[in-house]
């Protein structure tokens, strides 16, 4: 019996032992974020169902003079920090008149001073930009920016309806696009 509770207690200062041996990551800086067309398509209680979802992380301005300094002008960007910035689209959709077909892409961007090029592409779950391949790009469309007059400070994206489906807005710093989408 004296052997088979000095084991028992072994065990339980091994396994004590071994909880605190586990480390977990500090909070990001850029903490994920979540954002649904209609916007509160994951909130509903009456079974309506997302039509478009994206996942991203968002950095801060943190007194950074962003677009054309931190995010170099004519430099593919991955929209956000951390990984890859993805998109789903639940139904088929269509951008600047191409069809897209359901499903989960990420999403980039080559920012300019006056328009931005929006990339969906077919590789998902990369870290950043570095990775990037442009034979995976399903489309790329050029948008005009608006210039903020007063600065964002967290990279932000929602949606806006419109009557064929909605735009994507996205803001950060003094820039903000609109991709319009369209819903099949």
């Amino acid at each position: 019996m004296k052997r088979l509770s000095f084991i028992a207690i072994l065990v339980l200062f091994a396994l004590a032992a071994h909880a605190q041996e586990l480390k977990f990551a500090p909070v990001d800086a850029s903490p994920a974020d979540i954002v649904y067309y209609p916007l509160n398509a994951a909130k509903v209680k009456d079974g309506a169902a997302p039509l478009i979802k994206v996942i991203y992380s968002r950095p801060s301005k943190k007194g950074r003079e962003i677009f054309g300094v931190l995010e170099q002008f004519d430099k593919v960007w991955r929209v956000g920090a951390n990984e890859s910035t993805e998109i789903r689209f639940y139904k088929r959709a269509a951008i600047g008149g191409k069809s897209i077909k359901a499903g989960t892409y990420s999403l980039f961007a080559i920012p300019s001073q006056d328009k931005w090029t929006l990339i969906i592409n077919k590789q998902t779950d990369r870290w950043g930009a570095f990775t990037y391949n442009q034979s995976q790009d399903v489309l790329r469309i050029e948008v005009p920016v608006k210039k903020l007059d007063k600065p964002v400070q967290v990279l932000s994206i929602t949606f806006t309806s419109q009557p064929a489906g909605a735009d994507m807005v996205l803001a950060w710093d003094r820039s903000m696009i609109a991709l319009p989408i369209a819903i099949k």
